[in-house]
C-alpha cells in the first residue's frame, strides 16, 4: 500500500516543511511534489514526482527546460494541467535567472561577461555565437546573437559581425558562444574564428577585447589563455 503525503507527519510534508524551513531544505522530488499538489487514488504526489525526475534522469533536470506540455503529461499521475503547472515553474526560473544576469551594467572582466550570458545560453542544445557590444565605458549596449549551429569561419562572417557593431555604435566587443557539451575548451575552429575577427577589428578599428566560452557552470576566457592574437 502506498504511503500518501497525507500520512506523513506534519513536519514532513512538502508544503509544511517548505513553510517551516524554506524551499532550500527541500529535495527536488518535494519540491515538484508541491507544484504537482495532488497524487492519484493509487499513488502519492511524491511518487508521481520521482516518476518525473526518472523520466529525465539520462540527461538530468536541465532537461526540463526543453520539455513540452505532452511529453510531461506522459507520466502517469501528470496530465495537461500539471504538466503546464510545472513549465510554468521552469519558465519563472529561467526568466528571474536572466533578470539577476541583467544587473550587470559594466563589464569589468571575463567574469561579468560570463555572470550576464550564462543563464542566456547554459540550457542551449546548439552552439550561439553572440557578441557583447560595449560603449566607451564598457557599458552593454546589446548581447545580439550572429549565428546558430557549429562555428566556423563561413558561418561567423565579419561582415554581420561587425554590421552589427556599427549599427549600435559599439566601441568594442566581446565575442562569446556556448558550448552544449559543456566542455567551454576552445576547437582549432574557435581558435581560428577568433583570431579571424580580431584582425577585422583593428581594420574596423572596434576592437575584440575577448572570446569568452560558456560551458556547464564554467567558462573559459580566450583572451586569457593567450589565444586571442
Amino acid at each position: 500500500m502506498a504511503i500518501m503525503v497525507r500520512d506523513l507527519p506534519s513536519n514532513e510534508r512538502p508544503r509544511e516543511k517548505l513553510i517551516l524551513y524554506g524551499a532550500g531544505c527541500l529535495s527536488n522530488a518535494e519540491l515538484l511534489a508541491i507544484l504537482l499538489r495532488t497524487g492519484t487514488k493509487d499513488e502519492s504526489v511524491l511518487h508521481i514526482a520521482e516518476q518525473v525526475l526518472a523520466f529525465y534522469k539520462d540527461m538530468g533536470l536541465v532537461a526540463m527546460m526543453h520539455a513540452s506540455a505532452a511529453e510531461l503529461a506522459k507520466v502517469h499521475g501528470v496530465g495537461p494541467t500539471k504538466a503546464a503547472a510545472i513549465l510554468a515553474a521552469v519558465e519563472l526560473g529561467r526568466r528571474l535567472s536572466q533578470k539577476a544576469a541583467e544587473r550587470v551594467e559594466i563589464i569589468h572582466g571575463p567574469e561579468d561577461v560570463a555572470h550576464f550570458a550564462m543563464p542566456r545560453f547554459r540550457h542551449e542544445q546548439k552552439e550561439h555565437f553572440a557578441v557583447m557590444l560595449l560603449n566607451t565605458k564598457n557599458h552593454i549596449l546589446a548581447m545580439p546573437d550572429v549565428s546558430v549551429g557549429s562555428l566556423t569561419a563561413s558561418v561567423v562572417h565579419p561582415r554581420e559581425v561587425f554590421q552589427t557593431a556599427v549599427r549600435y555604435a559599439a566601441a568594442s566587443m566581446i565575442l562569446l558562444h556556448n558550448h552544449p557539451s559543456g566542455d567551454p575548451s576552445p576547437s582549432r575552429e574557435d581558435i581560428a574564428v577568433t583570431q579571424r575577427l580580431v584582425k577585422a577589428g583593428k581594420i574596423m578599428d572596434i576592437p575584440v577585447l575577448d572570446h569568452i566560452i560558456l560551458g556547464d557552470e564554467r567558462f573559459l576566457s580566450m583572451k586569457e589563455k593567450g589565444l586571442l592574437t
